[in-house]
């Protein structure tokens, strides 16, 4: 299963006006990351980077002047997510400006069977919050001390740590394919299964002659004895 872990910075909350000035991305292959990313700059025109926005990202109006137009960067970003899930902390906002972007240059929407909303899966893992991305990398010990202020990218590579934690991702995705080795069998689903089974069964921890003991012991209490329903009672 191909996911990108996936951010955006824009020129302010309103996705009909403002617009995608930053995308980063991670991918994430059966749970574990490969390495590849993405992130680009983007010329947002004349829509001018909101003071409010501007104190959350740092992105200048300055800085964006002699970027790509998303017109201009559109098919790297399709072709790096390709069919993969689209995953994102509140991805409602992210995917509204994605979409925004994507319907001002006739392309289709991303469906929503498509995306992956972190926030909705950390509000139902911990109903009493915060979940905040800041609140769960503290929550699950991943260090964001380096998290001066929001970037994309940086972002990024921070919710794939909560996300991989948060879904169990290091205990279940073993990326073990091999249907047995030796003595182990393997269940290859997204979560496998590791089922061992031994060559010979163990020997016996009782002695034959405590087995008769005990069964001695069961024959005086009666038929009344409780142990009479288990079949180790029964003398060899």
């Amino acid at each position: 299963m191909r996911e990108i872990i996936f951010d955006t910075e824009t020129t302010g909350l309103d996705n009909r006006e403002d617009r995608v000035i930053e995308i980063g991305g991670v991918e994430l292959e059966n749970q574990f990351p490969t390495g590849r990313t993405i992130h680009i700059y983007i010329n947002p025109g004349d829509r001018k980077v909101h003071p409010d926005a501007l104190a959350v990202h740092g992105i200048t109006d300055e800085f964006l002047k002699d970027r790509p137009s998303f017109a201009d960067v559109v098919e790297e970003i399709l072709e790096f997510f390709g069919d993969a899930r689209w995953v994102a902390h509140n991805a409602t906002f992210d995917m509204g400006f994605i979409n925004a972007e994507f319907e001002r240059l006739g392309l289709p929407p991303i469906v929503g069977d498509r995306v992956t909303d972190t926030l909705a899966l950390a509000r139902r893992k911990h109903p009493m919050g915060p979940n905040s991305l800041d609140a769960l990398c503290r929550r699950y010990g991943i260090d964001n001390s380096h998290r001066t202020r929001h970037g994309a990218l940086l972002d990024s590579e921070l919710l794939a740590e909560v996300y991989i934690e948060m879904i169990g991702g290091r205990q279940a995705a073993l990326g073990l394919v091999t249907s047995q080795i030796g003595g182990l069998e393997v269940d290859a689903d997204d979560a496998p299964i590791l089922v061992f089974k031994r060559e010979r069964p163990l020997p016996p921890r009782l002695t034959e002659a405590e087995i008769a003991a005990h069964a001695a012991l069961v024959s005086k209490i009666g038929a009344k004895a409780i142990w009479t329903k288990y079949s180790y009672c029964v003398s060899p």
